[in-house]
């Protein structure tokens, strides 16, 4: 089995998120569809972590596995000749050759996500923040992020698909950082549940907005409540930053993806 290792971005504004569905415009979608024009024949591909609708990507991992080369092509080659089939807002930012049972879900052992809220109205970043009218105590909710470091169920700040799955998520970082009119929340962890960083994002706002206490987020941790999903942040400003294997570098630096100075 011919196997790589896809580094892949987009932007997920017209898409219905990673996941292939049935009748709706997805990113992965997207991507078999090019892989199938240039192979000529079944592939398989497949991601590392499932966005949701309206969610970007700064570095999604892929695999693609393709049972019968007609013809010997490059990793160099696969990459330019998907970009020429792919639409503008995805592009493969890198091919590698890969180990035959390479699986890029599987065998990640931690996904990045930041998400970025402006403190001002802006006309060229509304897809890729969430404008807040009022004033945030970026300390206030810095503070709180960094309750989420460790083991917790997040049964609070998911949605939950069936009752019997584990709602439990080591997080191994998180935190709030300042750029410009930007305040930026970045979380690692092993892997994420359904909504679980936009609800977070939301209640970490309430945090900022004075209408929650130190206390009433570290409740939300440590008791199921349904109170988190009112609150869910919008799709625009979640980037999916970075998906680490064993040997990797986290991402740490302390700057937004798109600045609003």
């Amino acid at each position: 089995m011919n196997t790589w290792k896809l580094e892949i971005e987009y932007e997920g504004t017209r898409y219905r998120g990673w996941q292939i569905q049935h009748n709706a415009k997805t990113v992965q979608s997207e991507l078999q569809v090019a892989a199938y024009q240039l192979f000529s024949g079944k592939v398989e591909l497949d991601g590392a972590e499932g966005t949701d609708a309206g969610v970007h990507a700064l570095r999604q991992i892929a695999h693609l596995k393709v049972s019968e080369l007609k013809t010997n092509i490059t990793p160099r080659q696969i990459q330019l000749a998907l970009n020429d089939l792919l639409p503008h807002d995805i592009n493969i930012i890198k091919v590698q050759n890969a180990a035959e049972n390479f699986h890029a879900r599987h065998d990640a052992v931690a996904r990045y996500y930041i998400y970025q809220i402006s403190t001002r109205r802006t006309a060229f970043a509304k897809n890729y923040a969430w404008w807040i009218k009022d004033n945030l105590d970026a300390k206030a909710m810095r503070e709180a992020a960094q309750m989420l470091g460790g083991r917790h169920n997040f049964r609070s700040f998911c949605e939950v698909e069936n009752e019997r799955d584990s709602t439990t998520v080591f997080v191994e970082r998180a935190e709030i950082f300042t750029d410009g009119d930007l305040v930026c929340f970045r979380i690692g962890a092993s892997h994420f549940l359904w909504k679980m960083v936009r609800r977070i994002v939301g209640i970490l706002a309430e945090v900022g907005r004075g209408n929650l206490t130190y206390d009433g987020f570290q409740r939300l941790l440590k008791f199921p409540s349904n109170a988190p999903a009112k609150f869910t942040a919008p799709p625009s400003g979640l980037f999916l930053e970075w998906v680490l294997y064993h040997g990797d570098d986290a991402p740490n630096k302390s700057s937004a993806v798109f600045p609003v100075n």
